[in-house]
């Protein structure tokens, strides 16, 4: 069931949103940009849980004429729960990629086939587009 483009309120996208997996954090969303993030790959799984660090991508969601623009990063989740673009080591790399295009894969269904609406890459996107390799 598709639902009317301009009838999609910021409640119902962030429950359409919710709806893909555990990767939406309403708390760093807005009306008109939404932040999504993935901890991939555990650092340093022989520690406390709350000493932990992830390697992982955030993924930010902005609305425009006819659909929506990303653009995505990699890095590290520190202790304090905060992101910082790093590149990736290569013993994770494989699965950090399949993540973020797992994730890729599933939003841009429901933008594009359910939603009826256009998802496209930031110009100033220096990395890859999504959604050639998925």
């Amino acid at each position: 069931m598709t639902e009317e483009p301009r009838k999609l309120s910021y409640g119902r996208l962030l429950k359409r949103f919710a709806q893909i997996g555990p990767y939406l954090r309403k708390n760093k969303s807005s009306e008109e940009y939404y932040f999504f993030d993935c901890l991939s790959a555990c650092i340093n799984s022989s520690k406390s849980p709350e000493c932990r660090e992830f390697w992982g991508w955030w993924l930010e969601l902005t609305r425009k004429e006819g659909g929506f623009e990303y653009i995505y990063t990699f890095g590290k989740f520190n202790t304090e729960g905060k992101w910082h673009a790093e590149d990736v080591p290569k013993r994770s790399t494989k699965e950090v990629e399949e993540s973020l295009n797992g994730f890729y894969s599933k939003i841009s269904r429901l933008i594009v086939d359910e939603l009826q609406l256009g998802i496209t890459a930031e110009l100033s996107l220096k990395k890859p587009t999504l959604g050639f390799t998925v």
